[in-house]
C-alpha cells in the first residue's frame, strides 16, 4: 500500500537503507538527521507515516512524537530503538505511537509493520468519510419537505435531539419515522454511538427477547455459546424499537425494567449488565387505545413517551408531493442509469391528487417503478399505476364508510397486488413478507 513516509534517524547508513527499501516498494519516502528538521518538515507538507528513532540529537524521539501529535492527532507514527525496555515502549505506546520496533531491524519484519499502519490510516479516513455521508444524510437540511408540518416538525426535534429524552413517534406506515429516528440520534452527542433499528412485528416473539437482552451459554438448546443483546451492543447510543405497540405484556415489562433500572439480564444469566441506552420508539396504532384496553402497559407507555412527535401523513402535506416526486425522480434516475429528466405535468397533476394512502414509502415505490418502465425522458401518464388516475381504494370499495385496519389492509392488497411483487406490498403497509403470508392464509386472499 504505497503512502507518504518521513524517516527520522540519526544514522547516515540505517536512513539511507531504509529510504531504499521503502522506495523499492513504491512509498514516497523523505529523511531528516534529526526532530526539529522533521518539524520543519512537517510544517512544510503531511506525511501519511513518521518512522521515527528514539535516541536522536536534540530533542528524542519520545518528544517529537507528542509534538507531533500535538499537530495533528491522528498523525501515524512508529518508533525504534536499539534500547529495548518494558518503560520504552510504555511510554511511547502512551504517547501515541501505533507500534514498536527493537534494532537491530529486519527489513521484512518492518515492511510488514508500516503496511499495517498505512491500512489501518485507510480504514480510519473511510471510517470518517462513511461517518461524515451519515452526518449528511440525516442532517436536517437532508429531510425533503419544504411545507409548514415537516418545519415545524423539524423545529420540534432540533429542540429534543440532544437530550436524554426517551421519544415516542406516532405516524401511519411509511411516514419515514425511522428517517426522524435517525435524525435524532445523528444529531445528538451519542452520533459516535451506535444506532440500533428494531422491528417488533417482524421478529418472532420467542425470538425476540432473546435478540434484545442477549443470552448465555446453555439457556435453551442450542445456545451453544453466550451472545451479546442488541440493548447490550447500543450501549452509549440508541435503540429504535419500530412497532412498539406490538410487543407482548411480557417483553413490555422486561423493557420497563430496562427503562428503570438501565439494567439487562440475558437469557439464562444471573448476573445484570449496565447499560446506556437513549429509547426511540415508534408505532403506527393508536398507542392511547391500546392502553385503555389494557394492550399496553401504563406505566411504560409514559415512560417512552416523554417526548411525543406526530409525523403527518402525505395527504397532510401535499405542498411537499412535487418535491419530493423530483428527488425520488433524480435518484433512481441515477441508480437505475437512466436519463429520466422530469414528470409530466398531467403526471403530476394524478401525484397531487391521490390520496396516498401508502404515504412517502408508497410515493417512492410508484416513482421507482415509473422510471424502471418510461422509455423517454419523462414520467407520463400511462406510466403511473390505474389506482392513482381513479378513486382511492376507501371511495371505490366501501363508499361514505370507514375502513378499519384489518378490512383497509384487505382491500389494499388486493388492488395492489397486480401492480406490485409482495416484498413492495409488504413494505407499503409496513410489515413483513411473513406477516404478509400469514394474512393472505387468513382470509385466504389467493394472488392472482
Amino acid at each position: 500500500m504505497a503512502g507518504r513516509l518521513l524517516i527520522i534517524e540519526d544514522e547516515d547508513t540505517l536512513r539511507e537503507s531504509l529510504k531504499r527499501v521503502f522506495s523499492a516498494e513504491g512509498y514516497d519516502v523523505e529523511t531528516a538527521a534529526d526532530g526539529e528538521t522533521a518539524l520543519t518538515m512537517l510544517d512544510a507538507g503531511s506525511y501519511d507515516l513518521l518512522l521515527t528513532d528514539i535516541l536522536l540529537p536534540g530533542m528524542t524521539g519520545i518528544e517529537l512524537l507528542k509534538k507531533c501529535r500535538d499537530i495533528n492527532s491522528e498523525q501515524m507514527v512508529i518508533v525504534m530503538t536499539a534500547y529495548a525496555s518494558l518503560e520504552t515502549a510504555v511510554e511511547s505506546l502512551r504517547g501515541g505511537a501505533y507500534d514498536y520496533i527493537i534494532k537491530p531491524l529486519i527489513h521484512d519484519e518492518v515492511k510488514r509493520i508500516v503496511r499495517n499502519a498505512l491500512r489501518e490510516l485507510s480504514l480510519r479516513s473511510e471510517n470518517l468519510l462513511l461517518k461524515r455521508q451519515i452526518v449528511e444524510r440525516y442532517d436536517f437540511e437532508h429531510i425533503i419537505g419544504p411545507g409548514r408540518a415537516i418545519t415545524s416538525l423539524i423545529d420540534e426535534v432540533k429542540k429534543v435531539a440532544d437530550s436524554k429524552s426517551n421519544v415516542l413517534l406516532l405516524g401511519e406506515t411509511g411516514t419515514g419515522k425511522e428517517l426522524f429516528a435517525r435524525a435524532i440520534h445523528h444529531n445528538s452527542s451519542r452520533r459516535d454511538k451506535p444506532f440500533i433499528p428494531i422491528n417488533c412485528s417482524a421478529i418472532p416473539e420467542n425470538l425476540l427477547e432473546s435478540e434484545l437482552f442477549g443470552y448465555v451459554r446453555g439457556a435453551f438448546t442450542g445456545a451453544v455459546s453466550s451472545k451479546r443483546g442488541l440493548f447490550e451492543e447500543a450501549d452509549g447510543g440508541s435503540v429504535f424499537l419500530d412497532e412498539i405497540g406490538e410487543l407482548s405484556q411480557q417483553l413490555q415489562s422486561k423493557l420497563l425494567r430496562v427503562l428503570d433500572d438501565r439494567e439487562i439480564r440475558p437469557l439464562g444469566g444471573v448476573q445484570t449488565r449496565k447499560v446506556d441506552i437513549r429509547l426511540i420508539s415508534a408505532t403506527n396504532r393508536d398507542i392511547v387505545k391500546a392502553v385503555k384496553e389494557e394492550q399496553f402497559r401504563e406505566d411504560l407507555y409514559y415512560r417512552i413517551n416523554v417526548v411525543t412527535l406526530v409525523l403527518p401523513p402525505l395527504r397532510d402535506r401535499r405542498e411537499d408531493i412535487a418535491v419530493l416526486a423530483r428527488h425520488f425522480l433524480e435518484k433512481f434516475s441515477h441508480e437505475i442509469g437512466k436519463d429520466v429528466r422530469a414528470i409530466d405535468d398531467s403526471s403530476l397533476r394524478v401525484l397531487l391528487e391521490y390520496s396516498w394512502p401508502g404515504n412517502v414509502r408508497e410515493l417512492q415505490n410508484i416513482i421507482e417503478r415509473a422510471v424502471l418502465i418510461t422509455d423517454s425522458n419523462f414520467i407520463m401518464p400511462e406510466h403511473l399505476p390505474e389506482i392513482l388516475k381513479g378513486s382511492t381504494v376507501s371511495d371505490t370499495l366501501f363508499p361514505g364508510r370507514v375502513l378499519s385496519i384489518e378490512d383497509y389492509t384487505k382491500e389494499f392488497i388486493l388492488n395492489y397486488q397486480a401492480e406490485y411483487n409482495e416484498q413492495q406490498l409488504a413494505q407499503m403497509l409496513g410489515i413483513t413478507r411473513k406477516s404478509l403470508w400469514e394474512k393472505r392464509k387468513k382470509w385466504d386472499l389467493k394472488r392472482r
